[in-house]
């Protein structure tokens, strides 16, 4: 059965006007999580203009990247995932010790990725994106899937969110997930313009997506 899995991407002004979706939520074929439909309502904007486009983030030093990772999770035993979402990037360590930096788009300002501590919930291979309302599919051989190639969710919640994305006002209504997927937009990694998910170059998420596995530890930092 379909799960659908509401904006865990979402479209920067360029992405928006490529896709013609804008605010739209997104759905992945697989039987492995059930998550509940979302509404999805639009407010006016007052005639507000787009933000500017984020910024790429600044670049950093193994060390540098090391020293906010917690001392508990440096004494950790096996793979886990660090995501430090204040310089953009992926770490991957394995004992305690970074094997693999990875850069990273996540959530935009109101839209942040959630922080804290996950695990792998779920993984999907070739994604297929729906659209909410006229239920067109987008697959992986089309160039435009906001998913990219790869899904792997970490985080699930039923709060709903609602504001300015950015582009315009949202007002979500039921589960909402998070978890690293693939883009066809390269330019936007690097930067916070997403609705909460981390978009990965195309080779790095297919390369995660070989070394983790369900469970795998996930950590979110602020």
């Amino acid at each position: 059965m379909p799960v659908r899995i509401p904006l865990v991407s979402g479209l920067t002004a360029l992405a928006a006007l490529l896709l013609s979706l804008p605010g739209a939520a997104l759905s992945v074929e697989t039987e492995l999580i059930n998550v509940d439909a979302a509404d999805q309502t639009t407010q006016p904007s007052s005639k507000r203009e787009p933000d500017p486009i984020p910024p790429l983030a600044a670049p950093v030093s193994d060390a540098e990247s090391m020293q906010r990772v917690p001392d508990d999770l440096l004494q950790r035993v096996g793979l886990q995932l660090v995501l430090d979402r204040q310089h953009r990037q992926l770490l991957v360590l394995h004992d305690g010790v970074l094997t693999r930096r990875f850069p990273a788009a996540v959530g935009t300002v109101g839209w942040e990725t959630p922080a804290g501590r996950f695990r792998v919930m779920q993984k999907v291979k070739k994604p297929v994106w729906t659209h909410p309302v006229n239920g067109k599919k987008l697959g992986p051989e089309d160039a435009t899937n906001p998913l990219g190639s790869r899904w792997i969710g970490f985080y699930r919640d039923c709060k709903g969110r609602e504001g300015w994305d950015g582009e315009q006002y949202l007002d979500i209504d039921g589960c909402t997930v998070a978890g690293f997927h693939g883009t066809p937009y390269r330019w936007t990694v690097g930067r916070a313009v997403s609705h909460g998910c981390v978009r990965l170059y195309e080779e790095n998420v297919q390369e995660i997506f070989e070394m983790v596995r369900v469970g795998t530890p996930v950590t979110v930092l602020p």
